[in-house]
């Protein structure tokens, strides 16, 4: 069974599509590593670790393990690995870099994460991306001479560095293989995303999202699943349990209340429902996350 679906809070269009994407992904950006090679034959990343390089002088190679790509990087350049593939910088003479960490809510970001590439490259270069520079610089003299506030500045670049890598990736058209990201960047798919994001309580069904998307029903549903990787019908009933694990998390609203709100009939209805997709029952799941620390109050 595939990962829980994000809700992605009332789109805006299919071709902003990323921006709500980023809305929920709950990015963390965590501590920063100054990197000098020193004749050290390679630095390693473990499994899970979901990270970007910034390479501030000499080149280093990025080799992701398994068979994965290698990637030459030079001074100015930027590898975002944001699906967590282990991976190995081997650095040549005088190399030196910013190694940034990230933490995700995983259940949350996973959808998102999943059809992004092993490697993202951003090269230094590369023309109208003022941004990268600025934002090297600013995160080397953190880094460099931390003062007060320096933890929390290094984490909002990170985010900011890990958006504008996403974003200029998107730019380039390189989006593929079956995804939410890949539907909703469909210009008519993503009308009907942007509907049942909005209001996934609704009785959806394929005859309306199609007129909404402005093709026929066999046209859209084939579309869609092409696309999405399931069916309009799956997809809604994913979005609706995302939207209540969401509301689960950041109300107080009895879960009975919350699974009518998303569609659900009854609470025993909404409560199988989420036990099939998140392994627990609402209240369960809530209280687990109270004992965590990660319901608001």
């Amino acid at each position: 069974m595939p990962d829980p679906l994000p809700y992605i809070a009332d789109p805006l269009a299919a071709g902003d599509a990323l921006s709500d994407v980023l809305e929920m992904i709950h990015l963390r950006g965590g501590e920063v590593e100054a990197v000098h090679a020193d004749g050290r034959r390679a630095v390693r990343h473990r499994p899970g670790s979901r990270v970007l390089h910034l390479v501030e002088t000499g080149e280093a190679e990025l080799r992701v393990d398994d068979g994965g790509p290698r990637v030459g990087l030079r001074a100015g350049d930027l590898a975002l690995l944001a699906r967590g593939r282990a991976h190995a910088l081997h650095p040549g003479p005088d190399a030196t870099w910013l190694s940034g960490s990230f933490a995700v809510e995983e259940r949350v970001a996973a959808p998102l994460l999943a059809v992004l590439p092993t490697v993202i490259v951003i090269r230094g270069d590369e023309e109208g991306l003022d941004w990268l520079p600025l934002s090297a610089r600013l995160l080397g003299v953190e880094v460099a001479e931390p003062r007060a506030g320096s933890q929390v500045m290094v984490s909002r670049i990170l985010d900011l560095l890990f958006i504008q890598a996403l974003r200029t990736w998107a730019a380039r058209g390189e989006v593929a293989g079956a995804g939410w990201l890949t539907a909703a960047l469909d210009p008519q798919v993503g009308r009907a995303l942007k509907v049942m994001h909005r209001r996934p309580e609704e009785p959806w069904t394929v005859d309306r999202l199609a007129d909404l998307a402005a093709m026929s029903r066999a046209a859209f549903a084939a579309r869609f699943g092409r696309l999405a990787g399931e069916s309009p019908g799956r997809y809604l009933q994913r979005l609706r349990l995302a939207r209540a694990a969401d509301r689960l998390t950041t109300t107080r609203e009895p879960a009975g209340s919350i699974g009518r709100s998303v569609g659900y009939s009854s609470e025993a209805a909404f409560s199988r429902a989420f036990a099939r997709a998140y392994g627990t029952a609402p209240r369960a799941w809530r209280a687990a996350r109270e004992a965590d620390g990660r319901v608001e109050p």
